[in-house]
Formats: structure tokens, sequence, C-alpha cells
């Protein structure tokens, strides 16, 4: 698949990038980008709730009543979970999320997750992204030439981490700019518009080429 590229004013430059089929051709694997996704929403939970057991509460540890002939049920302490100030039973304690998830197996939910934007036609490029300054008007220019500031959202792809551009997309709410090494499968799922830039293309084919 070829795509052209466009300048930052939205132009025609004439050139045209061909996709690798190896990052942006290859057959989608939902079940492994679920996966991936999951992990990384379940790496973002705190896990810090926490209620207290009848251990923690204050209160009293004096026998209520006596064990029988009551007609009642047994109790022992106020602080049990079935009297209201007691403690809380089977209640949330501070946990980690976070499960394991092979390499490979994230790689493969990148690779799917790209190719999915390929074949839904998501995908744009455009000339090097050069800012002397950073400058969030310059940046909203650049997406209104390219027909991006459309409330969409829209994940930028540069060669490497370009302070000014960071900080002149950081303001736009339905903007996130990243690298190849940083990119993850939650975020290319999460755009409408993948804009890679020319070095960031080359640094994506360069990344995924040399991965194991």
């Amino acid at each position: 698949m070829e795509l052209a590229v466009y300048n930052l004013k939205g132009e025609d430059t004439g050139r045209k990038v061909t996709l690798s089929d190896a990052i942006f051709g290859l057959e989608v694997n939902e079940h492994v980008m679920y996966l991936d996704v999951k992990q990384y929403l379940a790496n973002q939970r705190q896990g810090t709730h926490k209620s207290k057991q009848r251990n923690e509460v204050h209160g009293t540890t004096k026998k209520l009543k006596k064990q029988k002939g009551t007609g009642g049920a047994r109790a022992g302490s106020m602080k049990s979970g079935v009297f209201v100030g007691g403690g809380r039973m089977f209640g949330p304690q501070p946990r980690d999320y976070g499960f394991k998830l092979n390499k490979k197996t994230k790689r493969v939910a990148r690779l799917s997750a790209l190719s999915s934007l390929a074949k839904d036609g998501k995908i744009s490029v455009v000339e090097n992204i050069a800012m002397s300054a950073p400058r969030t008007k310059d940046f909203v220019a650049i997406l209104d030439g390219l027909k991006l500031n459309n409330g969409k959202k829209t994940m930028l792809l540069t060669g490497e981490a370009n302070k000014n551009v960071l900080l002149s997309a950081r303001n736009l709410q339905k903007v996130k700019v990243a690298t190849p090494v940083g990119i993850n499968t939650h975020d290319l799922l999460n755009t409408d518009t993948l804009l890679i830039s020319e070095d960031g293309m080359a640094s994506l084919v360069e990344l995924y080429s040399t991965a194991e």
C-alpha cells in the first residue's frame, strides 16, 4: 500500500511512502490486542482501595449476650460485620492489578493495531515537523492544513522526541504525540487518525525490522 506524503500546509508533495507489509499488512489478531489493552488499563489502576475489617474498627470486644437461650443468633463482639459500625466482611484490600504479558505477545498486539489502522484507511504521512519554539497556535495551523482539526482524535508519530512539538500539542485534548518506541496498543486503537512523519515512519520500520 502506498500513501502520499503531505507537507505542513496539507499539500501533496508528490512523494509516496510504501507501507511495509511486515508492519501494516499483517492479519489482525483481536484477542492479542484485547490482552494488551487489558494489561495497559490494569496497570493504570492504583489498587489503593481499603476497607476496615473487624480487627481494625474501634469498639468493645465484650460479649454482648450469653451464648444460648436468647432465641437469637450468637454474638461475640460489636465489631462484627453484622452490626452497624462493625468491620466490613470481605471488603476490598490494597492489591496490584497488573499481570504478566510476554514481549512477543505485546509486539504482535501493536503490529495488529497498526495493521488494523492501515486496513481502515486511518493512516496519513506528513513531512518532518520541526518547530523552533513551542507554540500551540502553530501546531493547530498544521492540523488545520491537514484537515485533522475536526474534533476527532489524532496521534502524531515522530522519529524522536521533540520537546517543542510535544509542548505545542500538550494542551490539545484530542491530540497525542509519541515515538515508535513509546506507542502502545491502547493508544493506537483509541485514535481516529495516525499521523506519521517521514522520520517517524523510518524509525518505525527500523524498530520492527530489528525486533525479535
